[in-house]
């Protein structure tokens, strides 16, 4: 789950990791207050999205008066601000975050994510902040720190150290980095975050160590740990069929292509994508039912591949285990005549009662495309739509 900017810097403030003064605002009526409170000339109008590149996309502006902070607001809020990381469609803006103006001597790179190659957590830290991390780490790779974290260890001060020392800090910005290391690290922890990153970390004109911006991805698996963060899920940037999908215990993720996939397991997703892919197809998006599926799962999953108006064939491609070839082609029957589907369906399926998985379908007054194994199903709906 993705959380915004602001929220990610009420989680900082919790664990005393600095950030700049802000105030969250709805319309371009509250500006004025905002930015009179904030009291820096100038101040920041920031777009609040799940999305990066937020600045040369024109969601973040300069405001040397409470008026013009006013002006940019209104611009702001209610633009469809389009980034790299947004897609053409872009995002609509409802809010923005009024934030105070600073001196910016230096800008930084620091980040916490998941290794799931050593099973830890990584610190990945680098004086190269404002920019896109992933050129840095192709044209510059000596550029980037990185420091894998004992689970039992944790972040002491000496290892804070080291990642100060390796961003050049000295003085009093030194001193500071090492809590600012060290809290940032039980916010990951004790909050479930899958990712934390802050770009740029800033170091001010008047020696003051800044995370200018919070960028934080919180563990789905862990939310009933946290009310509180479930509380800060913004439905408005997700995909209404991801969220729809969520609530039928459903993995869905939208894509841009127009074969739409049902499988169980996420491993059958990726390769079922992968060989949709390199039969000349393109998979419109990745949706996993689970081993549990029922027919009322099967059917909620059917009715959300057909809510995209860009799929123009569906593959199903099931390994059964735990979920039964017989329940599932009991479950696909039962879906396309309740939804009268009107676009082809590719089906193959391998494993537990295949036969009588196959006889269902057989008898079933649908015309079913079956495969003969992945390859030559991916081939059938790939020219099912030609």
């Amino acid at each position: 789950m993705k959380i915004h900017e602001y929220q990610g810097k009420e989680l900082f403030r919790k664990y005393k990791v600095p950030v700049p003064r802000g105030i969250l605002i709805h319309n371009k009526s509250e500006a004025v207050a905002a930015a009179k409170e904030i009291g820096t000339n100038p101040v920041v109008v920031k777009a609040q999205i799940h999305a990066g590149g937020r600045g040369k996309g024109g969601g973040v502006k300069l405001a040397k008066s409470p008026e013009e902070a006013e002006q940019h607001a209104g611009k702001i809020i209610g633009m469809t601000l389009v980034t790299h990381q947004t897609g053409p469609e872009g995002r609509l803006v409802k809010k923005v975050l009024i934030e105070e103006g600073m001196h910016i001597a230096r800008e930084l790179y620091l980040s916490l994510i998941l290794d799931r190659e050593t099973s830890q957590v990584m610190i990945m830290a680098s004086e190269a902040g404002g920019m896109e991390i992933e050129e840095v780490a192709e044209a510059t790779p000596e550029k980037i720190i990185i420091e894998r974290i004992d689970p039992v260890i944790g972040v002491k001060p000496y290892l804070a150290r080291k990642i100060a020392f390796a961003l050049n800090l000295e003085g009093e910005v030194f001193k500071q980095a090492i809590p600012f290391i060290i809290n940032l690290y039980q916010c990951f922890v004790k909050e479930d975050l899958s990712m934390l990153e802050i770009n740029p970390l800033v170091v001010t004109g008047d020696n003051r160590l800044l995370a200018l911006d919070a960028k934080i991805d919180v563990d789905d698996n862990a939310l009933g740990r946290h009310p509180d963060l479930q509380e800060m899920r913004d439905l408005d940037e997700e995909d209404p069929n991801e969220i729809e999908a969520s609530k039928y215990r459903l993995n869905y993720i939208q894509l841009d292509g127009n074969i739409g996939c049902m499988v169980n397991g996420a491993g059958l997703a990726m390769a079922t994508m992968d060989i949709v892919k390199h039969s000349g197809g393109e998979p419109a998006n990745f949706l996993d039912v689970g081993g549990g599926a029922n027919e009322e799962m099967i059917e909620n999953a059917f009715r959300i591949l057909l809510s995209d108006n860009k799929v123009k064939a569906i593959f199903i491609n099931i390994f059964g285990g735990i979920l039964r070839c017989d329940i599932l082609a009991a479950g696909v029957v039962a879906a396309a005549r309740k939804l009268s589907v009107k676009v082809p369906v590719v089906i193959r399926m391998e494993g537990t009662n295949m036969e009588e998985g196959h006889r269902i379908l057989n008898e079933s007054d649908i015309n079913f495309i079956v495969g003969n194994g992945m390859k030559d199903a991916a081939k059938k709906v790939v020219q099912a739509i030609k």
